[in-house]
């Protein structure tokens, strides 16, 4: 019984009218937690923290960062708030990272700024994995780069399946090092992480699935009304001709050509995205919530360990890298294009560094896309 008498003390940072209000692309929004018939939990809420930024892919800018550790703070000590659902506007993208456009314009070359901008997306992290609510990502489209790290940060993912997962560190001057190189090896084990922090090869949401990055997945595309399977995939189980699980892979040559086409006749519909994660906020509020909380904290240790125990290191590498690598690889992205590409040409790079070349201005000019024709 509520005692008429108890005060709760506030342990938010912010106020509730700015919590309520938090921009910067970022929306914070309660709503009310359902049994599983659908009714109503009278005074009992989910968290929705979603990513507004979807013509930029809901990359997020240096301001989104902070909305985000704002918005998990005041969601781990909201009391009447059972879970959390992380996820973006839109159906083409959870996150694709940092935002390349300020990385490229401002960050590039500012190894001092970059270090306090690396101190926000450390907190960021770890605001998620501290939080003492359950953390779903609900994953509307790509959640590639740090999009990928922020996501796996989560206790659970639940997927459209036409979504797709990976790194873009070594191919646009980085390192997956903003948790991935963290949380992939738990995850998926040592070998697919290689295969996904270094090539950067990107896995379909069944091959997510498969390899234990997802909780679930479920169709988005719709074609006459119903809901299909992701047509560019192969969805059923079978195995090469040396017996490895193709499951989940991309189709080729005319099955993959057939599935574009099918593709383009259908269209995105989330519902049943909606609805497979409310399905699993009722599980959660099914539970003791202390019990629960505990156990959240327990089994996320290997993560947390692994985060806590190379994200400072991390950030001095990837703050000096912002001089050379990191200076090159995004102003590539962000000033390519699709006729000259948004990649610099790797192999004379390479040659042209192992026999003496400086990292000056004017050579990163010469490196851009194009900019040698």
């Amino acid at each position: 019984m509520k005692d008429a008498n108890f005060e709760f003390v506030s342990h938010d940072l912010v106020s509730d009218e700015t919590r309520e209000g938090i921009t910067g692309g970022v929306i914070y929004e309660k709503r009310p937690a359902k049994l599983a018939d659908g009714s109503v939990v009278e005074g009992l809420f989910n968290v929705w923290i979603t990513l507004n930024n979807p013509t930029q892919y809901n990359s997020y800018t240096t301001d989104m960062v902070k909305s985000v550790i704002l918005a998990f703070r005041a969601a781990s000590n909201a009391r009447d708030v059972n879970a959390v659902v992380f996820t973006a506007a839109g159906d083409k993208a959870f996150c694709t990272g940092g935002n390349t456009k300020e990385y490229a314009e401002y960050y590039a070359g500012r190894p001092q700024e970059y270090r306090q901008y690396m101190r926000l997306f450390n907190d960021m992290v770890s605001a998620i994995l501290g939080c003492d609510k359950p953390v779903i990502c609900r994953v509307n489209g790509m959640r590639i780069g740090g999009g990928q790290e922020i996501g796996m940060a989560c206790d659970f993912s639940v997927a459209q399946d036409m979504a797709r997962f990976g790194q873009a560190g070594p191919k646009h001057g980085s390192a997956a090092i903003g948790g991935s190189t963290d949380f992939l090896p738990v995850m998926i084990g040592c070998e697919q992480a290689m295969n996904s922090g270094i090539l950067c090869e990107s896995y379909t949401a069944q091959k997510a699935l498969r390899l234990g990055m997802l909780t679930d997945i479920v169709p988005g595309l719709k074609v006459d009304g119903e809901y299909i399977a992701n047509p560019l995939v192969i969805t059923e189980m079978k195995t090469d001709y040396m017996g490895r699980i193709i499951h989940g892979e991309l189709k080729t040559g005319d099955d993959l050509a057939a599935g574009k086409a099918l593709m383009k006749t259908g269209v995105m519909d989330l519902s049943a995205l909606d609805a497979k994660v409310e399905e699993l906020c009722t599980k959660l509020l099914l539970t003791f919530p202390d019990c629960t909380t505990k156990s959240v904290e327990e089994l996320r240790k290997p993560k947390l360990n692994a985060w806590n125990a190379n994200k400072e290191n991390s950030r001095a590498w990837l703050s000096l890298n912002m001089m050379t690598e990191a200076k090159t690889g995004f102003r590539a992205f962000n000033e390519g294009d699709r006729e000259n590409g948004r990649e610099v040409d790797f192999a004379t790079m390479r040659r042209e560094l192992a026999t003496g070349a400086q990292w000056t201005d004017d050579y990163i000019d010469s490196l851009m896309p194009g900019a040698r024709k």
